[in-house]
């Protein structure tokens, strides 16, 4: 059913003034230079651990997250793992993490402005990967394969977090490469281009 699809997909809990308590808005390097296009996939890092081992933190693995939550996971952590080391499996499970697998860190983040696609861009090229909230509740993106997703009907109300790990232009169409939790079975190995200055 809907309610099942959502409740498996579509988990994102947001709370008021979310990411504003003791963290500061980006403000990117004033002589930073932007490149015109940025890839960080190599990097591998995965959203499973996060499902898993944030539960403490207060979210609710498959059936709900936070995505604050999560980077208070990351950060008391010290750690998070790669998605080689620490797998998708469509399902919750008991928290796996092992330095071992660890792929990357976090002391702090920082906040965007909301909608601001100029500051999203420029965090992604001087700073690496951005976490962000999605609407991915339309049967368009659900069932994505391949090209520059673009759907008219998406709203601006978050229902999934997912993870922008580059930007660029394809035949004179501008690109966001997200990087989905759904496992490489979703999409172009669990990726999506989504179309960026849209106003989404």
């Amino acid at each position: 059913t809907e309610e099942e699809v959502d409740a498996t997909f579509d988990c994102l809990r947001e709370e008021p003034d979310d990411f504003l308590s003791g963290n500061d808005t980006f403000k990117p390097p004033q002589d930073a230079t932007i490149p015109k296009s940025v890839n960080w996939r190599t990097k591998g890092l995965v959203s499973p651990n996060l499902m898993d081992c944030s539960t403490r933190y207060g979210n609710h693995g498959c059936k709900g997250g936070n995505v604050r939550k999560a980077f208070t996971y990351v950060i008391e952590n010290k750690g998070i793992d790669s998605d080689k080391f620490y797998p998708y499996k469509a399902k919750e499970g008991k928290c796996r993490y092992s330095v071992k697998g660890k792929a990357g860190y976090c002391r702090k983040y920082r906040v965007l402005p909301q909608g601001d696609e100029k500051a999203l861009k420029k965090a992604v090229a001087t700073v690496g990967p951005v976490s962000v909230s999605i609407y991915s509740k339309l049967p368009s993106f659900r069932f994505y394969k391949r090209g520059i997703y673009h759907d008219p009907k998406c709203t601006l109300k978050p229902s999934h977090a997912v993870l922008v790990v580059g930007y660029g232009t394809k035949r004179g169409k501008d690109y966001w490469l997200v990087k989905n939790s759904w496992g490489t079975g979703w999409g172009k190995n669990g990726y999506v281009r989504m179309a960026r200055n849209k106003k989404n």
